[in-house]
């Protein structure tokens, strides 16, 4: 992992840069003016994984920038929470007074909740042992943390598999089961205002919600309460089991999610071919009005878009603003762009999530 060039006096022009890059691009669909959604300055970041670095007897956090073979040595890392931040010096000290939890360390991941969870991967290169449960036990009391530790064949954890988030929207709470290894945005601060965004964008619906990609129910919990019924797909079995967990946890019942990638459900409503999967799920009866999709980098491929040009509303969340402007050239065909927005997820890097809504013409 490398970090990113941390620099808050530059923080302005940077998101100015970002949003001058995303008119640019929207530009040819006739998109309305940006609504920009800014950043925390520093501590901003729920997720932190740092390779492990041997130098003068002792492991420390390591970074590359660039040449793997050249480790930048991280003491504070002002962009990550301040859990992060107060965890790190703890834990170092803990495996530098315990050869049962130094042993062939080599990486260290952090993922912490806005709610003030934290859970820590500890990744190993030999077995774990007896000594190795005992003292990873203890650390985690001491630490207030759940702990995992993962080597060849082995995941064992201590406390939970998961953290826990409480994000609010509209002034409302809503809970989260946060698992390791699946993703997360990493950006808290600006989640909360995403979701917010989407919300609000989404409105007070007497229709059906129809979801893609909806990972473990980040935007599926606040959206489905506002719409009549909600279908959401997701193909990870880890994001789908925290989804149902969440769904159960918040009260959520007008929601039915199936483990589906996008691809399958498009053969599923086309009629293509039966899904088991889909066994006791009445897809005509639901009268979808808005579709969401959060697709990954690569965005939607060409069946999904003709897929989600059905719907009169499509509300498009990006975290590729190059791949969300070869779908807008084919879903402009039917729909205009009439709301869009920037996040700052990732400040001090080119990256940028992006909204759109757009509505049949």
């Amino acid at each position: 992992m490398s970090a990113p060039a941390f620099n808050p006096a530059a923080y302005t022009a940077q998101l100015a840069d970002k949003a001058s890059r995303l008119r640019e691009l929207l530009a040819p669909f006739a998109a309305p003016e940006l609504e920009i959604f800014d950043s925390p300055r520093e501590h901003y970041r729920l997720r932190a994984e740092f390779r492990l670095w041997r130098e003068d007897g002792q492991r420390h956090y390591a970074m590359f920038d660039g040449d793997k073979r050249t480790p930048v040595f991280i003491e504070e890392f002002p962009i990550a929470s301040q859990r992060i931040n107060a965890l790190m010096p703890r834990l170092k000290a803990a495996w530098q007074a315990s050869d049962a939890l130094a042993f062939k360390l080599f990486q260290v991941e952090f993922l912490t909740t806005l709610a003030g969870d934290a859970l820590i991967t500890l990744c190993y290169h030999r077995p774990l042992d007896d000594a190795w449960h005992a003292a990873t036990s203890a650390l985690a009391a001491e630490l207030n943390v759940s702990l995992i530790g993962r080597a060849r064949g082995q995941r064992v954890v201590i406390g939970r598999d998961y953290a826990e988030e409480t994000l609010t929207v509209a002034g409302r709470s809503f809970r989260y089961r946060q698992p390791e290894g699946a993703f997360t945005q990493p950006n808290g601060e600006v989640c909360q205002k995403m979701l917010n965004w989407a919300y609000e964008v989404m409105g007070e619906r007497d229709d059906d919600l129809l979801e893609l990609y909806c990972g473990n129910g980040n935007f599926t919990l606040p959206l489905a309460s506002r719409a009549r019924r909600a279908l959401a797909t997701e193909i990870s079995k880890s994001s789908v089991n925290a989804a149902l967990h969440n769904l159960a946890d918040n009260g959520i019942s007008n929601t039915t999610l199936v483990r589906l990638s996008a691809e399958e459900l498009t053969q599923a409503l086309n009629g293509v071919r039966p899904f088991r999967r889909l066994a006791g799920v009445d897809l005509p009866s639901y009268e979808f009005g808005t579709v969401f999709v959060d697709p990954p980098r690569a965005g939607m491929d060409d069946d999904t878009c003709r897929l989600v040009q059905r719907f009169p509303r499509i509300l498009y969340i990006s975290c590729n603003p190059e791949t969300l402007a070869q779908n807008l050239a084919l879903l402009s065909e039917t729909h205009q762009v009439t709301r869009a927005a920037l996040f700052d997820q990732f400040p001090y890097t080119h990256h940028m999530e992006s909204g759109v809504l757009l509505e049949r013409r």
